[in-house]
């Protein structure tokens, strides 16, 4: 029978945690385990919670795995619950120890923070978000979306979250949808409750949400921030220096020039940018022709404004086409990158995901893990 349970431990290695999306042998998931002579396994899998949203989930991968072992008859599977002591432990272990640390600022971290900015609202930045969000989880890249627009939050409806994030102790699991960690304040409020927070408040929750939210290792990190220059602009910058500016303008010049000041901000709070991305462009009619409903050239002036300004190459990174499935897809809780079909935006949109795609993190500030030699 050692043999078996040693195949047996080996297929509960290939089961994830739903949530955490790590083997369950890795995360002490699995506390007993036993194979009688006839072939029949008895196993007990601790939950992190007794209300765990993924308990179905995971009882069926447990017994997909383990009736799938040759030599296994039965399995007799039981559900625990941790204790408050193993969940403790639990979150030290992902989290790297039992402080507040915000991952994505220490020297050694690998994941790409980009703030997608605004000067003004409706210019459709959160469907930008969204969308770059989808289009680069479906290149292989792991991607989170924090929806730091406090006030106004949208995320959760435009990528159909519709589940609340699970608490394991003072850890945040925080809901996928489309291959894309996603959190935001409107899955910790009932129906459409204003939220009414002065800046203290706000600091707190774009901290709360960066440090105590389970993450995993992220490849890109995308921060939906609220339109302007205020508190959580300036809290981004203070909580996660790396993180960089990008920014969304529409065609209009009376737009560009107030999205010039949420890209300027840069120079105060010493990020970088990396780049303008012009949405609701010229729209494309059914005759092919165009129609530049709020004109046009918006995207240009602002990236050509901000290079000046910061005296870096500040790119404009697509120009996004007014299109009706675009609207639609966003409140359908599907981003249009992964709808069927070859609309002009979502060509815009896979191209602009491309070209961030293809950026490497900056060197600046991260620990390469040397040292000098000794004599």
């Amino acid at each position: 029978m050692a043999a078996i349970v040693e195949d047996v431990r080996t297929a509960l290695a290939t089961v994830k945690d739903p949530e955490i999306r790590r083997p369950i042998t890795e995360l002490g998931m699995v506390d007993a385990l036993a194979v009688a002579d006839d072939g029949v396994v008895t196993l007990t899998v601790l939950l992190t919670i007794a209300a765990c949203p993924m308990r179905d989930r995971l009882t069926v991968d447990v017994t997909t795995a383990v009736r799938a072992v040759r030599g296994v008859t039965d399995l007799r599977l039981t559900l625990g619950v941790m204790t408050d002591e193993q969940r403790t432990a639990l979150r030290d272990q992902l989290q790297g120890g039992p402080g507040k640390e915000i991952p994505f600022a220490r020297a050694e971290s690998l994941t790409r923070v980009y703030a997608v900015a605004s000067g003004k609202g409706g210019v459709g930045k959160s469907t930008v978000t969204v969308n770059l969000a989808a289009a680069l989880a479906a290149r292989g890249l792991a991607v989170g979306v924090l929806d730091a627009d406090i006030y106004g939050f949208s995320v959760p409806r435009m990528l159909g979250v519709t589940a609340r994030p699970t608490r394991v102790g003072e850890m945040i699991l925080p809901p996928v949808a489309h291959g894309v960690k996603v959190i935001s304040v409107g899955m910790f409020v009932d129906g459409n409750v204003p939220v009414v927070w002065r800046g203290p408040m706000l600091h707190r929750a774009l901290q709360q949400f960066l440090a105590d939210v389970y993450w995993g290792d992220l490849d890109v990190l995308l921060l939906d921030l609220p339109p302007g220059t205020g508190d959580i602009a300036i809290s981004t910058a203070q909580l996660v220096p790396t993180a960089e500016l990008l920014v969304v303008t529409t065609p209009q010049l009376a737009a560009a020039e107030v999205a010039e000041r949420a890209g300027a901000i840069a120079l105060q709070t010493r990020q970088r940018l990396v780049g303008v991305v012009e949405n609701m462009s010229a729209m494309v009619l059914p005759d092919g022709s165009t129609l530049d409903l709020f004109g046009s050239g918006g995207g240009d002036v602002v990236a050509a404004a901000l290079s000046r300004v910061t005296g870096t190459d500040v790119p404009l990174l697509g120009r996004i086409p007014l299109d009706v499935d675009l609207r639609t897809a966003g409140d359908t809780g599907v981003p249009l990158v992964l709808v069927d079909g070859s609309s002009p935006a979502k060509q815009a949109l896979r191209e602009i995901a491309g070209a961030i795609a293809a950026r490497s993190r900056p060197l600046a500030g991260m620990s390469l893990g040397i040292a000098p030699a000794p004599r």
